[in-house]
């Protein structure tokens, strides 16, 4: 049986590496996005994603919702790449709040499953305390 430190020490890990996990494939959706604009837009006559540092700045505000609108696609691929990755954003903010609900939930059934074995363990105790007075006053006093 694991100790309470130690179930919490292996659910911190798992939710450590799913975290990064997360991070290393939103950093790499992103960079993929950010190549897929750029191949789309760098030759379009009106276009402002030109550059790889602008097409991964673009990626990035696309990604994280905020979009500044200082650049934008302007292809219909391009714009297709931004969809993806507006999606992408999306289901990202859903994926972190669905691991905090996670982990509030989790704590709280950890919660309940503690009480359950402390009351079994309070009952156990008692019964004991119950045997040993009873076995008290059974006993034949001194002298």
């Amino acid at each position: 049986m694991f100790t309470a430190g130690q179930v919490l020490f292996r659910r911190g890990a798992g939710l450590a590496r799913s975290g990064q996990a997360v991070v290393l494939a939103a950093a790499l959706l992103v960079l993929i996005g950010g190549l897929a604009a750029l191949d789309a837009e760098r030759s379009a006559p009106d276009a402002l994603i030109t550059s790889f540092g602008n097409a991964l700045w673009w990626a990035v505000t696309t990604v994280t919702t905020v979009g500044y609108g200082d650049l934008y696609a302007v292809t219909p691929l391009g714009r297709m790449v931004a969809v993806s990755l507006m999606v992408v954003g999306v289901s990202l903010v859903g994926l972190v709040t669905t691991t905090v609900a996670g982990w509030f939930l989790a704590q709280g059934e950890r919660s309940e499953a503690e009480t359950e074995e402390l009351s079994a363990q309070l009952r156990r105790l008692e019964a004991k305390v119950d045997r040993l007075l009873a076995e008290r006053d059974a006993a034949p006093g001194p002298g």
